[in-house]
């Protein structure tokens, strides 16, 4: 039996501790075909971001009609996109398609490193966000597309959804507290999911990684909050793994 095919579209990260590389890694790890999609070439390591350049987005384009062309992915994931010349793109080259879409709006790298320039949120909320199965924002992400300061994740997640994605899962990461909590939201009904904070050095590619894993379920058919589940559960083993690395 062929395994299902998952798509992650995002940064190259030259070090493998985030971006597309790890998503490639988690899609592997946990049982799906892993294809990739390169949006931009970054200069990064565990301690932050040096640089980056974007990819042509008819470039991207082209790359992601090839996929679909030969072994169509069952789920997509977007990562890193850098500029609205290339969530245009992405946008168009999915709008037609029958795809499970899991949106990671990454805007700012671990460091405060940018990474999706300011005249590109227009394009992400209007074209690309509608598109979206899920979308899967950390709390200053989320601030970010709402255009206000988070003080209560309950009361953002109906706000978040009325962007267009069918479902919401706000990343607490950021927040304080002994256990790391994320909300999932469906439309009708808000599930927290917890887990104990693992604290260590190492927090590059957490994002990436948890995105990857939901997009891995979605692929294989898994529902909504299990995926998320085992995304969440997935992350925490990685981190607990990771802490023993000397690595920033």
């Amino acid at each position: 039996m062929q395994r299902v095919a998952a798509a992650t579209i995002a940064g190259s990260d030259p070090s493998g501790g985030a971006g597309l590389q790890t998503d490639l890694r988690v899609f592997t790890l946990l049982g799906v075909y892993a294809q990739g999609v390169i949006t931009a070439l970054t200069v990064q390591n565990s301690l932050g971001v040096k640089g980056w350049q974007p990819v042509e987005g008819k470039l991207v384009r082209a790359q992601i009609e090839a996929l679909f062309e030969d072994l169509p992915p069952a789920a997509v994931k977007t990562g890193m996109l850098a500029n609205a010349e290339i969530i245009l793109a992405v946008a168009g080259a999915l709008a037609d398609k029958d795809v499970q879409l899991v949106v990671d709006p990454v805007m700012v790298a671990k460091g405060g490193a940018r990474l999706l320039e300011e005249e590109a949120l227009k394009a992400l909320r209007e074209k690309l966000l509608p598109l979206a199965t899920v979308i899967t924002p950390n709390i200053p992400e989320a601030e970010a597309l709402v255009g206000e300061r988070i003080e209560d994740p309950e009361k953002v997640l109906p706000k978040l959804k009325a962007l267009g994605p069918e479902k919401v899962i706000l990343k607490g990461g950021h927040l304080a507290g002994e256990d790391a909590v994320d909300l999932l939201y469906d439309g009708e009904d808000m599930v927290a999911l917890k887990a104990p904070r693992v604290r260590g050095p190492v927090g590059h590619g957490t994002g990436c990684t948890f995105s990857a894993a939901l997009t891995a379920g979605l692929a294989q058919g898994i529902s909504f909050f299990e995926a998320a589940q085992i995304a969440k559960k997935f992350v925490t083993l990685s981190l607990k793994a990771a802490s023993l690395s000397p690595l920033g």
